[in-house]
Formats: C-alpha cells, sequence, structure tokens
C-alpha cells in the first residue's frame, strides 16, 4: 500500500525533509549559540563592572588590541598628562544626573596617546570645577573601554561644541583635537581625585542583552518551528497519499475536488431518472413516451395540448 513512496515525487519529498531538518536544527542551536554567548559576555561584564574598583590592575600592553574578552578589565600604563589640552565631554549622565566627563590625554613612551576620563561632574561643563591633572610622571590605572560611536549614549556626532569640547571619546574625533596620535580606545578612572566622581564602564557593543541578542533568541525559535512545519507537511502529504493507495486497493473511486465520490460509469444524459441500467434491450428501451391525455374542461370536453377547445 506504500509503494508510493518509491515514485520520483516522494523521492523527491523526502530527499527535501532529510535535508531540511539537519539544516534548520543547525541553524537553530547556532543562534542559540550565539544567544547563549551573550548571556554570557553580559554577566562577564556585570562583575567586571562591580569589582573594577578592586580589580588587579594590568598592563596595558598586555590588554591591546581590544577584544570582547579584555574589554571591561583593569589597566595600568605609565606616563605624563597633557595639561595644556584638557577636555571635557558634556552631557553625561551617571546614575541619572545630568554632568560631564573630565578626560585628559596621558603621553605615555611607548605607542600613542592614551585618553583616561579621570572622572565625572555634575552640571553644565565648566572649566572652572575641574581640579588640575598631577603633574610629572604618574602611574594611570583605569577601566578598558572602546571608543564610542554615533550610536553611544550622550555622543554629540555633529560637532559644534565650544572649544576644549568633545562630543565623542575616540581616536577619529580626537584627531582633528591634539597634534600627535591617540589609542583608539580609552580607559576610565575607578578612584579619582575628589571632587569627580568615577564613571562606571560600560558593556562593549555586540556583548550585552541589547536588541541584537533577543534576535537571535528569536531567529532560533523561527528555526526549530520550521522544523515542525516540515515534518506536519510530510505527514499530511504521507496520510493523503496513503489514503487514495487505500482506497484504490479496496476498488473505491476516487473524490473529486469537492470532497464526493465521483462514480466509474456515471449515466449518461438524458439516461432513466430512477438511474436503473437498461442494458441489453430492457423494457421500454428504444420505445417513444405516450402524450398524456388531456385534462377535460369545466364543459366535459377535452382540451387539445396547445389549449384550444
Amino acid at each position: 500500500m506504500y509503494r508510493f513512496l518509491l515514485t520520483p515525487r516522494w523521492w523527491g519529498i523526502n530527499l527535501f525533509v532529510a535535508l531540511a531538518i539537519p539544516v534548520c536544527l543547525f541553524m537553530g542551536t547556532w543562534q542559540l549559540s550565539r544567544f547563549e554567548a551573550r548571556v554570557d559576555s553580559h554577566q562577564q561584564q556585570e562583575k567586571a563592572a562591580e569589582r573594577a574598583a578592586d580589580a588587579t590592575p594590568e598592563p596595558l600592553a598586555d590588554l591591546l588590541p581590544l577584544t570582547t574578552e579584555t574589554v571591561g578589565r583593569t589597566a595600568e600604563t605609565t606616563g605624563r598628562y597633557d595639561t595644556g589640552r584638557p577636555l571635557l565631554v558634556p552631557d553625561r549622565r551617571v546614575d541619572g544626573e545630568r554632568g560631564f566627563y573630565v578626560l585628559t590625554l596621558l603621553r605615555t613612551d611607548s605607542g600613542p596617546a592614551l585618553p583616561v576620563v579621570r572622572g565625572w561632574l555634575p552640571g553644565d561643563a565648566d572649566p572652572a570645577k575641574v581640579p588640575a591633572p598631577p603633574g610629572g610622571e604618574v602611574t594611570v590605572a583605569g577601566v578598558l573601554q572602546v571608543s564610542e560611536t554615533e550610536g553611544s549614549a550622550g555622543v554629540h556626532p555633529a560637532g559644534g561644541l565650544p572649544e576644549g569640547q568633545l562630543g565623542m571619546i575616540s581616536a577619529a574625533a580626537l584627531v582633528n583635537v591634539v597634534p600627535y596620535d591617540v589609542r583608539d580606545a580609552w580607559i576610565t578612572v575607578q578612584r579619582p581625585e575628589a571632587p569627580l566622581r568615577p564613571v562606571p564602564p560600560v558593556a562593549a557593543a555586540g556583548t550585552g542583552l541589547d536588541l541584537q541578542a533577543f534576535q537571535n533568541l528569536g531567529y532560533t525559535a523561527e528555526w526549530f518551528a520550521f522544523v515542525g512545519f516540515v515534518l506536519f507537511m510530510w505527514f499530511r502529504l504521507f496520510r493523503r497519499d496513503a489514503e487514495l493507495a487505500r482506497d484504490a486497493a479496496l476498488g473505491l473511486p476516487p473524490e473529486d475536488p469537492t470532497g464526493r465520490r465521483t462514480p466509474e460509469n456515471a449515466p449518461a444524459a438524458g439516461g432513466s431518472a430512477s438511474g436503473e441500467s437498461r442494458e441489453g434491450g430492457g423494457p421500454g428501451e428504444g420505445v417513444t413516451p405516450e402524450p398524456r391525455e388531456a385534462p377535460e374542461g369545466a364543459a366535459g370536453r377535452t382540451r387539445s395540448p396547445s389549449g384550444a377547445a
């Protein structure tokens, strides 16, 4: 009864199902692993932010270039602050309060200068509020952060800020402000001098539970749902063809598109109204039926078929 499975049509259907299911399972598992990696990275970033103030500093050179694993770790380097070019980053919020970052470039003997966010102060960006950076050679430790982009919170990519203010912390923005090379990364000091407050580190893009992470979770559900859809359609086609094969084995006629059984020997047009067969010269075959007698009129006369008296 299941010999229809050996037809070319069913060979194609079975081949498609055999290939589609592993592919969907692989893609769904891969999307799920991407989401789980985002969750793990987010948890690591949160733990690193919690212990940033007490973390043991590592040499800056050992943590560069930045990766998703080194972002958020505490780096340490030695150099001299560029006291002649103090910079302020306005409209930055810490704990929901509006203020500004205090940014100073640290000139090192090895490699480009390192942007250092020494702390945060509330209110409008005012150089008079900012304590002067220490002079001479200093050792600075802070949490490594990736350069900001136009989509980062509080960024002013359009520019138009007063002199001494910076809209975005990145090497691309600093290249037009200072005459020397700047690293494409920055650190935020977690133990600043008073009255500066520490700037909490943030997770790098692509490492937290953002919209992209939940898109990965949605794609996972879609791929697994497609596996169920493929199995459902295969079973539906199989059941239909199995029923047709069973009916054919029992000698039953197939159904028409409306779902009704189609008789194999339907009566010809104009045949017997009762559906009885008249094969073999049965009674009445080939005989013209007698016209019925016309009813009598009111006067007892018989009416002709045309209605004339």
